[in-house]
């Protein structure tokens, strides 16, 4: 049984990631800005957190509410943004919120975090990332913004994975490819994904569970398909 973490906790992968958990008997930790749909979930090991991850408040907030239920096992950097506008329309307004939510808060959060994990058994950090992130794959016009702030989620996972390597933590991420989430949707309008949210939890449960025993610092691409 693990005490598990995951930002962005209110729909998509995060949700289903929660319910999976949850029935694998582990305890959950979900965050999120709006915690309506997870109030429905009625299990005695979920934790729900309403916080928003991209404030220094809400960072502290986690930060507390993980001290209280004891070591911090696996941390699923769910959370994230995306614009799809062309790159000479895009506000700074828009690309800062991009890059608050996709980049700056998992970064500062895991400041918050760190030090709470990998004191008994060897935790792991999952950063959740994007094939339009992964070098050498498909890119497409209007995602400027998301795609370059998610190079730099999978640039931040190598980095920590060096500096904390004489730690007990691992650091991996998740280039994920299409995935019908509403995300997607924003993404790519109209386009059917051959993967559903459920499936891709699936794996990100499992590769969150067991592969920091075998690799570390490492960008994975997870895609049947980019549009």
């Amino acid at each position: 049984m693990k005490n598990v973490l995951i930002t962005g906790a209110s729909g998509g992968i995060g949700y289903e990631l929660v319910q999976l958990f949850l029935e694998a008997n582990h305890n959950v930790m979900a965050v999120s800005r709006n915690t309506k749909e997870l109030a429905k979930i009625k299990n005695e090991k979920l934790w729900i957190v309403e916080a928003d991850i991209t404030t220094d408040k809400g960072r502290k907030q986690i930060k507390e509410q993980v001290k209280k239920g004891g070591e911090l096992c696996i941390l699923i950097n769910n959370a994230g943004a995306l614009v799809n506008k062309p790159f000479a329309k895009i506000t700074d307004k828009e690309l800062r919120d991009v890059y608050e939510a996709n980049v700056f808060a998992p970064f500062q959060l895991l400041q918050q975090l760190i030090p709470l994990m990998g004191k008994t058994q060897r935790a792991h950090v999952v950063n959740i990332g994007s094939m339009g992130g992964y070098q050498g794959s498909a890119k497409f016009s209007g995602l400027t913004a998301y795609s370059s702030s998610k190079f730099a989620i999978a640039g931040l996972t190598e980095i920590l994975a060096e500096e904390f390597k004489d730690k007990n933590i691992a650091f991996n991420c998740l280039a994920i490819g299409a995935a019908q989430t509403k995300m997607l949707a924003k993404a790519f309008p109209g386009y059917k994904a051959p993967v559903s949210a459920t499936q891709m939890a699936e794996f990100i449960m499992d590769f969150s569970l067991h592969s920091h025993n075998y690799i570390n610092g490492k960008i994975i691409p997870v895609s049947l398909s980019t549009p």
